[in-house]
Parts: structure tokens; sequence; C-alpha cells
């Protein structure tokens, strides 16, 4: 991805999370005081690799979308099939797929959405824990620990890098760790980035990218130990203040956020352009 359509995916995730995220909302309300009887209204959403089935599914069309997912047995789209007659035998045909896939995230993750999407939160959130557990190398595992930790915004926060800039022997390294971040896949990337900060240990953009490596839902907060001491070794160096932001960010520390993102948006730099856009962004939206 090249930065500059990285600064867009920034953006994009920026808005999605300004606006907050339906589902993370639904259970946070959830945990706060109707854990264990609030049934959903709707059909659970489904976390599956994009495809027709699930375009029609997300739209509603949930019969035409079984008769595409029943075209195939793979676990994806049995999933897809189960999700579909929502509510009728979902949830008993979900406990079978979990019994005959063992220790698979994707089908942990959709038995937890069907448990939540039945009022039945605690067992939602044991298979959750599950999920994230059994594969913690993949976006389904990052899916579950957003349900589990809806305080901060989903998903994981981009790593925008100017490439062109850093010495060849780490930088491969780097897009390497990157794309992996990109695909959540959290253990790949952080030892990618890791190997390329062990090249480059001077150059703030590698050490930027591996301290918010550390990020996950879960431990959202890990990041702020590495970032922090960068700003005082790089005063003056945007790309530290603009990951720092975008974390405090994330962590829904808006208003500490923003001030980074201002110090950041000095100059023409890829993070300088992209801090100014966020800025924009949350001024729209009303964020003070």
């Amino acid at each position: 991805m090249s930065a500059r359509t990285r600064v867009v995916a920034v953006v994009a995730v920026t808005a999605a999370f300004v606006a907050g995220a339906a589902v993370g909302i639904a259970y946070l309300q959830a945990r706060g005081g109707h854990t264990g009887s609030a049934v959903r209204k709707g059909a659970p959403p489904l976390e599956l690799p994009a495809s027709p089935a699930l375009r029609l599914y997300d739209a509603g069309k949930r019969k035409q979308a079984e008769t595409l997912f029943s075209r195939s047995h793979d676990l994806a789209d049995e999933i897809g099939v189960a999700f579909a007659r929502w509510p009728h035998g979902t949830l008993d045909t979900m406990k079978s797929l979990v019994a005959s896939h063992p220790g698979n995230a994707l089908a942990d993750l959709h038995l937890g959405l069907a448990y939540f999407w039945s009022g039945r939160d605690a067992d939602a959130a044991v298979s959750w824990q599950r999920a994230a557990k059994e594969q913690p190398d993949t976006p389904y595992a990052v899916v579950a620990l957003d349900f589990l930790h809806p305080g901060v915004a989903p998903g994981l926060p981009p790593i925008v890098v100017d490439a062109p800039s850093i010495a060849a022997p780490a930088r491969t390294l780097l897009l390497r760790g990157i794309l992996a971040w990109d695909r959540e896949h959290m253990a790949t990337a952080r030892r990618l980035i890791d190997a390329a900060a062990a090249r480059a240990p001077q150059d703030p953009a590698v050490l930027s990218a591996a301290a918010v490596a550390r990020y996950s839902p879960a431990t959202p907060l890990a990041p702020f130990p590495k970032l922090g001491p960068l700003t005082g070794r790089y005063p003056h160096a945007a790309v530290v203040r603009f990951h720092l932001g975008e974390l405090l960010l994330w962590t829904r520390q808006v208003a500490k956020g923003k001030a980074q993102l201002r110090l950041a948006s000095a100059g023409g730099s890829v993070y300088a352009r992209a801090a100014k856009q966020i800025l924009r962004l949350l001024a729209a939206n009303g964020s003070k």
C-alpha cells in the first residue's frame, strides 16, 4: 500500500471511529446492564471473506445469500448458511461446527456472535476469548478482541511510513510487516517490524512502527511506553507525533490525540498531510 493510500485508510478508519461502531456500542451497553437477557434485533453480522454471498447477506437478502453459500461446504460457507437462516437452528448449527472444527477461531468467533444476538452475553464472551487464544495471528482473533473490548476503536491502527526514506535492509522487513499488519496478522507483523527496528535502531519511522505494532484491542496502552520516549528523542519528527496522536484517538483520548496531531501537521510530509486530514474530519464531526 502506498503512503498516499495509507493516508486515505487512516482517514477512513478514523471516520468509523468518530461515528462509533454499532456492534461495539451495543456490546458495551449490554455489559452495562442487560447481560444475559437482551435479544438483539435483526441478524448478526458475518465476519467472512468478501464474496457475492456476503454482499447479499449484508444487504439483507438472506434467502439469496443462503442459496450462494449452499454451493460450497467449506467452513466459511457453512457458517454463512447457518446465519442466513437466522434464528432458525443457527445456534445449534454453530455449536456443531465448533465441535467439528476444534481450535478454529473463525468458528468460535461466529458462535460468539450467535450467542450474543441470542442475548447470551456471557457465553458470547467465552467463545470470543477462545477465538482470540486459539489463532491469535488471524483477523478473526482481532475481531473477537474488538467485541470483547469495545472501549477502543475497532481494528488495528494503521501504520504509515514514507518508505523511500528508510534504508533498504530495514525497509523490506518493515513493508512486509506492515502488509501483515494490514491483514491483521498481529504476531507476524510484530516479528517482522521488530526485525526491521533491529536493522534501523535510529530511524524514528521504523521505531514508531515497532511501537504501534505493540497494540492489541486487549492491551491498547502497550505502545505508549515506547512511543512516549520517542517524542523526547525525536522532538521534531512528525512520524512520531502522528502515530502517538492516532493511538490516543484509538484509545478515546481525543483531546490529547488532537494536540499531537497538530504538532505532526507542520510541514508537507506524508504524516503532516494525514494529520491535517484527520483534524479536519474531527472538526467536521464536532469533536472537541
